[in-house]
């Protein structure tokens, strides 16, 4: 018996001496909307010419707006104000409304990620009171950000930026930095665990249950998951905290049901991964 085996089957003799609860919906800001608009929007990315308008509860929440939008060319073209300044450090220039062609976002991939500074901050995301939403695409191998700025009025989502930063200006500079070297060094990856990492995960006995428990760092690699390193998607409702020392970020399936959750602390100076739910 090789050593990777005995380290799994010793994790799982570890997790099954956890309790077993009664299965709860993972968190799920993205609404039913949403996530039905997702799952036409895989399918239909090339009907661009689609002419169905924006149903009218979509702009109570953003996420149901932005699935709606990310797939829809007629309403990216309806819901940006036009001439649409782009702006890259000193340099700007417009996009006229004939210019726009359709911009999918994360539509084209199975999946999106998102960064927030607490599990009360998940919370915004179903707060229709929200007005500001930022889109990020950060190219952590390029070292900038592309910003779709978004805002509500008169109850409308409308597009009315987009901003190209450097990476080192974002609000989670510094734990983005952190994430590059997380998702792509493995060595630095078990140095940037907590001795005992909170582990809740779907029981492979039943369909309904979730298994609660701790595994350690010698354990690890039975249970990390796959992360993107090259390009990440985060969506800012509201704002970001750059002083926070708690991050979750999130990957997310679109009309899949993939769902991994990793929470960071920041632990003098040094950011460590103490929970992974999946």
């Amino acid at each position: 018996m090789n050593r990777c085996l005995i380290a799994l089957l010793s994790a799982l003799v570890l997790l099954s001496a956890c309790s077993n609860n009664k299965r709860t919906e993972p968190y799920q800001p993205s609404m039913a909307q949403a996530e039905k608009a997702a799952e036409a929007a895989a399918d239909s990315l090339n009907a661009t010419t689609d002419e169905e308008e924006m149903p009218t509860a979509a702009d109570e929440l953003f996420d149901d707006f932005f699935f709606n939008y990310a797939s829809n060319l007629t309403q990216q073209r309806e819901r940006t104000v036009f001439p649409l300044p782009v702006s890259d450090g000193g340099n700007t220039r417009t996009i006229q409304q004939k210019q726009w062609k359709l911009e999918p976002f994360f539509m084209k991939q199975d999946y999106y990620t998102l960064i927030f500074d607490s599990e009360r901050q998940m919370e915004l995301v179903r707060d229709t009171a929200v007005s500001t939403v930022t889109v990020e695409r950060i190219y952590l191998d390029k070292g900038r950000v592309e910003q779709f700025m978004f805002s509500r009025s008169s109850g409308r989502w409308m597009l009315h930026e987009v901003k190209w930063v450097p990476l080192p200006q974002n609000a989670n500079a510094q734990f983005l930095s952190f994430y590059q070297q997380f998702a792509t060094d493995s060595l630095f990856q078990r140095k940037s665990l907590a001795q005992q990492i909170q582990f809740s995960g779907p029981d492979p006995d039943d369909d309904f249950s979730t298994i609660d428990g701790v595994i350690t760092p010698d354990f690890w690699d039975a249970f990390r998951p796959e992360l993107p390193h090259d390009m990440i998607y985060n969506i800012v409702y509201e704002q970001q905290n750059p002083a926070a020392k708690e991050k979750l970020f999130l990957l997310r399936g679109i009309a899949n049901g993939l769902e991994v959750e990793i929470t960071f602390h920041q632990q003098k100076g040094q950011w460590k991964l103490t929970k992974l739910s999946t």
